[in-house]
């Protein structure tokens, strides 16, 4: 009698990532977070009042795309519970409820200003997401290409889900200019901490090398745990992807040559001292393995936060800290200063799911 094959576990991708990005707009949108006080009002009177007399067309669709892409994953992630045609205006009905949220909070910071034009972008961008999530969003959940490619290369259960958070949140953190390429984890920001070291191009260099080895180990390591079937080329899939996202949103910012100002003489050695040990590391035996890229990620960490502030700011650091890219700036250095601090307890997990699979085989035997 043959054995019913077990069908693959059920993916919940769409609800982690549309939980992620729920997370990320609301700090955006409650960045900077200061000491809440009433500022005396009607909670809900911007909703009602005139339009605002001042605002641009460019603040209005980087709203409506900041909430896109959570329309669009709030989709699949009602779908195995609801109809798709349920699970349209259950999308949009979430995310403009999270936006007039936000904006009522805003009403207690002195530094927000709720709008009811916000809400609107916002609601259109969760709407478009929504439809495109209607007709594509399927290929997240199970069946789905993305989730058939899961099954096939990430391991199962929420193990490899959240490698694929980690992942997506990895390439959004990437297009924060102002830390070193790949290097992650600095708190100065979030805790108005101090630059300990005064700036030398000398250490600066050294900083932007030993970063990026850091983070590429690190990074590397977690990526071939992760995987089902492990490739070389997948892994530096990862990284080609990460650097045509620093690439592109250098020539977002800056069109006139900012695409390629990332590429430092420090950044260029970290790559490729990083793909160096990070091929070292990977013929390591796993328990070494493991050590190595706990070690590497808490040595960028740091290494990032003992880095001096460069006086020379490129142009795409200056773009991304003006009015128009504030919300999306918050967003990007909140997943830049925090992925490290989430990447080593998965590190840790990963080790000791291997060490499980290693007594199940050997006892097998």
């Amino acid at each position: 009698m043959t054995r019913k094959r077990p069908n693959p576990p059920a993916t919940h991708l769409a609800r982690h990532l549309a939980l992620a990005w729920a997370l990320l707009i609301g700090y955006a949108s409650l960045h900077p977070l200061a000491a809440f006080r009433d500022m005396g009002g009607e909670l809900l009177s911007f909703l009602t009042a005139p339009w605002p007399r001042y605002y641009t067309r460019f603040d209005v669709v980087t709203n409506a795309i900041g909430y896109l892409p959570l329309g669009f994953l709030l989709v699949p992630a009602a779908s195995p519970w609801l109809r798709r045609s349920f699970a349209l205006p259950l999308a949009i009905v979430l995310a403009t409820a999270l936006s007039i949220g936000l904006e009522v909070l805003q009403h207690y910071l002195p530094s927000r200003v709720p709008s009811n034009l916000d809400v609107l972008s916002n609601a259109l961008g969760a709407a478009v997401g929504a439809l495109l999530g209607w007709r594509w969003g399927a290929v997240l959940n199970d069946g789905g290409a993305l989730a058939r490619w899961r099954t096939r290369r990430i391991v199962r259960g929420q193990t490899g889900e959240m490698a694929l958070v980690l992942l997506f949140l990895w390439w959004l953190a990437q297009i924060n200019p102002d830390t070193p390429l790949f290097g992650l984890g600095d708190l100065r920001g979030l805790l108005d901490l101090p630059t300990p070291v005064d700036f030398t191009e000398r250490r600066y260099r050294a900083v932007e090398i030993g970063a990026c080895v850091c983070a590429m180990i690190g990074v590397g390591a977690i990526g071939w745990h992760s995987m089902r079937a492990r490739s070389r080329w997948l892994l530096a899939t990862v990284f080609a992807v990460a650097l045509f996202i620093k690439t592109g949103s250098g020539a977002v910012l800056v069109p006139d040559g900012g695409a390629w100002l990332w590429a430092t003489p420090g950044a260029l050695a970290g790559l490729v001292a990083g793909a160096l040990a990070l091929g070292v590391v990977l013929l390591l035996p796993p328990a070494l393995r493991f050590g190595v890229a706990a070690l590497a990620l808490l040595a960028g960490v740091a290494l990032v936060n003992l880095a001096p502030d460069n006086p020379y700011p490129s142009a795409v650091s200056d773009a991304w800290s003006a009015g128009h890219f504030f919300n999306f700036s918050g967003l990007t250095r909140l997943a830049s200063a925090l992925w490290p601090y989430f990447a080593l307890p998965y590190l840790m997990a990963l080790q000791a799911r291997e060490g499980r699979s290693h007594h199940a085989a050997h006892d097998h035997r």
